[in-house]
């Protein structure tokens, strides 16, 4: 087998393969929960979302602070309390970057 610009063999999936598509993956789903927490801009979103880097980071980053959310709101006691404050602050934040982002973006797509 020949080794690959990633480091990888050709016809293995290396390492380097799956952690470069992990991102995309993210993204989508954190555009998923979005288009679910904001269903009035959820056309919009999905056209903007495969023009836009930016659109794109901010649903991976809504994707990582709701699971890691999620994941603290099943942990029994009250010891994340203030943690869990703070991501329901933090995906609250997203979800307006991503309202005012498309409203900036409103005359470029149909309604």
């Amino acid at each position: 087998m020949t080794t690959n610009s990633s480091g990888g063999r050709d016809g293995v999936m290396g390492r380097g393969e799956a952690d470069e598509r992990a991102p995309e993956g993210t993204a989508r789903r954190g555009l998923w929960r979005l288009m679910l927490r904001l269903p009035g801009l959820r056309g919009k979103l999905q056209i903007l979302a495969g023009r836009s880097e930016s659109l794109a980071g901010l649903c991976e980053a809504y994707e990582d602070a709701s699971v890691t959310l999620e994941r603290m709101l099943r942990e029994p006691g009250d010891a994340n309390c203030a943690m869990i404050k703070e991501y329901q602050t933090i995906c609250g934040e997203i979800e307006s970057d991503v309202i005012q982002y498309c409203l900036t973006q409103i005359a470029d797509v149909p309604e």
